[in-house]
């Protein structure tokens, strides 16, 4: 009998289930809004408990989080400001209900995971994966390890240049106001025009500054941890014109100081969408589920 592998997508607002081993079978797609940790919970364990033969779990979610295996926190959602969810148990709820392993990690690793499995990182051991929506993260794969350190990346809160003058929007961010997710988020853009992102025409100035933002930040990533890919996610990725903005000014603030063949004729393959779409955060925690089966 095939294993089967279970994967939550946690998000803030709704938690994503499925069953399944690759992108071809991926099957019982479940939505459940996220509310209280114990009524969303309570429905996810729900869910999988009608699954049978269920081999493990794998989790993706918003965090902050505690991925340290020894830490008595570990598979908890720590300072988050999501009102009732700071220091809620994720992995150890789950794996105790379903008596299952449970593979645990952040959304964005999460996703950076399935597009290593299957989509725009296949093959790459070195690679970022950055989601921009409703807030911004960070993740991926260094040595062919997903990022871990002190506790995870949080590349969504480095510091920018910020022009007060061309831009004197305050940023959004609670903790840091203008830092990256501050000034280039979903909530940002929609707060600075006062409109929603996606409203915005595509010949609108917000667009090329957020293009601005965006192409500092992957500029002092591609500096510091030399990705073999760049994958930009999200909901405000969505707009196609950005892509091209990105790409040309990224090759412009690194101004032939990285010599390497995908900045200097290749940018088009470097800086990518995911390849799973929208999928990659569930696919990811199927990977996850599967890392945690083999114990990985």
């Amino acid at each position: 009998m095939c294993a089967l592998y279970g994967g939550i997508e946690a998000g803030g607002t709704k938690f994503v289930c499925a069953v399944g081993t690759n992108p071809e079978d991926l099957g019982n797609v479940k939505r459940i809004p996220t509310t209280t940790p114990a009524e969303t919970l309570g429905q996810v364990i729900n869910f999988f408990r009608e699954q049978k033969g269920l081999s493990a779990v794998g989790i993706a979610t918003f965090g902050p989080v505690d991925l340290n295996h020894n830490s008595p926190t570990y598979g908890y959602i720590t300072t988050t400001p999501k009102p009732g969810w700071a220091f809620a148990d994720l992995a150890g709820v789950v794996g105790r209900a379903l008596n299952v392993p449970v593979g645990f990690d952040t959304d964005v690793n999460g996703a950076g995971l399935g597009e290593n499995q299957w989509g725009a990182a296949q093959g790459l051991d070195n690679f970022i994966y950055l989601t921009i929506g409703t807030g911004i993260g960070g993740g991926g794969m260094v040595n062919g390890k997903l990022m871990h350190g002190m506790v995870h990346p949080e590349m969504g809160h480095i510091r920018l240049p910020h022009d007060k003058k061309a831009d004197p929007y305050h940023g959004h961010c609670p903790f840091h106001g203008d830092c990256f997710e501050g000034l280039a988020s979903g909530p940002a853009l929609q707060e600075r025009w006062g409109q929603l992102a996606e409203t915005l025409p595509d010949n609108h100035p917000g667009w090329a500054l957020e293009a601005h933002y965006l192409s500092l930040a992957v500029n002092d990533f591609v500096c510091t941890l030399s990705p073999q890919k760049v994958i930009l996610g999200g909901g405000v990725m969505e707009q196609p014109q950005l892509f091209p903005m990105i790409r040309q000014n990224v090759q412009k603030l690194l101004n032939g100081y990285v010599q390497s063949q995908e900045i200097l004729k290749d940018i088009d393959s470097y800086i990518v969408p995911p390849k799973l779409g929208k999928r990659a955060g569930i696919l990811g925690a199927i990977a996850l589920a599967i890392q945690a089966h083999k114990g990985v």
